[in-house]
C-alpha cells in the first residue's frame, strides 16, 4: 500500500512537471527561436527576398497563437466541457 501512495506521489510529480513545461515560457522562447532559424534557413535555399525579416512572420503567429489559446481553453471548458457533467 505505501509503495502504492509513493509511485502515485512520483507519477504526479512528473505530470505537473509535465505541466509546467506545456505552459513555460521557456519553451515557447525555444520553439520560437528554433522556428526562427528553421524558417530562414528555408528561405536562404528558396532564395526568398529578405529572409530574416520574412521569417518573423510564422514566429509571430506562433507567439500569438500560444497567447489566445489560454483564452479559448477556458472558453472551451466552459461552454463544452461543463455542459456533459
Amino acid at each position: 500500500m505505501e509503495t502504492e501512495l509513493v509511485a502515485i506521489k512520483e507519477r504526479n510529480q512528473r505530470v505537473e512537471a509535465d505541466k509546467a513545461w506545456e505552459t513555460s515560457k521557456t519553451r515557447r522562447t525555444l520553439i520560437a527561436v528554433m522556428t526562427y532559424v528553421v524558417v530562414v534557413i528555408f528561405l536562404f535555399l528558396i532564395q526568398a527576398p529578405s529572409p530574416w525579416l520574412n521569417a518573423l512572420i510564422p514566429v509571430a503567429g506562433f507567439i500569438f497563437s500560444t497567447l489566445t489559446l489560454p483564452f479559448v481553453k477556458r472558453w472551451w471548458i466552459n461552454a463544452v466541457y461543463q455542459k456533459s457533467k
